[in-house]
């Protein structure tokens, strides 16, 4: 037999045009799907945290790095990278279910061929937020695998999450907030409106300090000196940064004149899902509170 190996987008939409992808001889079944597949890491933990571990996920070798909880159970199958995931594996998987987003819209030609297929859109041009669509995510896709009351309770204890933490974070609610990861000595990637962390931040009661423009993906690429317009804020940066980028900041004249540097309002937050859904919100503010609830780290 030979090797298995992931093909490309393109190479898969040739396939599904040549017909070389078989299309399942079964008809989508009225039963709650046994065998699912997702191609979203958000989608992914949603599954988890509904008590469904997938039979395997895209960039399965990540997963500890940029989700990191709920962990990943043993055994999960590793598609490779979702936009060339390998297709003769998925095939050979024989999922019940797909679960996909907009963002890989190029693949449903062949997903379709598989096995039932179905795409939430979390992140997206349109109106709304990624925390509310969620929500409406949630509950889509605990119906679809019968685990409606698993979904509410998943609702409801996400819910609870954001009230405990804006109750315990009242004492620093008078200090924006920057969010931020780190892409070089120079630049960071800041998260505002549209992005997840966005929606956390306000229904923790906090304020965003960065007010500019952002993607649909909720963030903005920038120079650190574009932080200098609010000099009164706190900036928190999510994990994980190199060693060399933070010797090299503390070097800085321009990152040391940053307001939020001389008032040693400077946080690291440990790595959390920026692209996630309800366990990632859960997650996130969850290390928000812990991270406001301690020293900062320079």
């Amino acid at each position: 037999m030979p090797a298995l190996h992931p093909v490309t987008r393109r190479g898969l939409l040739a396939g599904a045009a040549l017909g070389l992808v078989a299309a399942p001889s079964r008809l989508w079944a009225d039963a709650a799907p046994a065998r699912i597949v997702s191609l979203d890491y958000g989608l992914a933990e949603t599954l988890l945290a509904l008590g469904v571990t997938p039979v395997a996920i895209a960039e399965a070798d990540q997963w500890a790095t940029w989700v990191v909880e709920p962990a990943m159970p043993p055994g999960v199958v590793n598609l490779g990278a979702a936009q060339e995931a390998n297709i003769e594996l998925l095939q050979a998987l024989k999922p019940d279910l797909i679960l996909t987003t907009p963002y890989l819209a190029g693949l449903l030609p062949v997903l379709h061929r598989l096995a039932r297929t179905e795409s939430f859109a979390i992140n997206t041009p349109d109106p709304g937020t990624p925390y509310s669509r969620s929500l409406d995510a949630t509950r889509r896709l605990a119906g679809l695998i019968g685990r409606s009351r698993e979904g509410e309770a998943l609702i409801a204890a996400s819910a609870a999450r954001m009230d405990e933490t804006r109750a315990a974070l009242v004492p620093v609610v008078a200090t924006p907030v920057f969010l931020v990861s780190f892409m070089d000595t120079r630049h960071v990637r800041v998260y505002g409106t549209k992005s997840l962390f966005d929606d956390v931040l306000t229904l923790c009661g906090l304020t965003n300090a960065w007010q500019g423009p952002t993607n649909y993906w909720g963030f903005a690429t920038v120079g650190i000196e574009q932080l200098a317009r609010a000099p009164a804020a706190r900036l928190i940066y999510v994990e994980p940064i190199a060693a060399d980028v933070t010797a090299a900041l503390a070097r800085s004249p321009l990152w040391n004149a940053l307001g939020f540097v001389r008032a040693e309002l400077v946080q690291a937050m440990p790595p959390v899902l920026m692209f996630g859904m309800l366990p990632s919100a859960m997650r996130f503010a969850r290390l928000l509170q812990a991270t406001l609830s301690g020293a900062p780290r320079g």
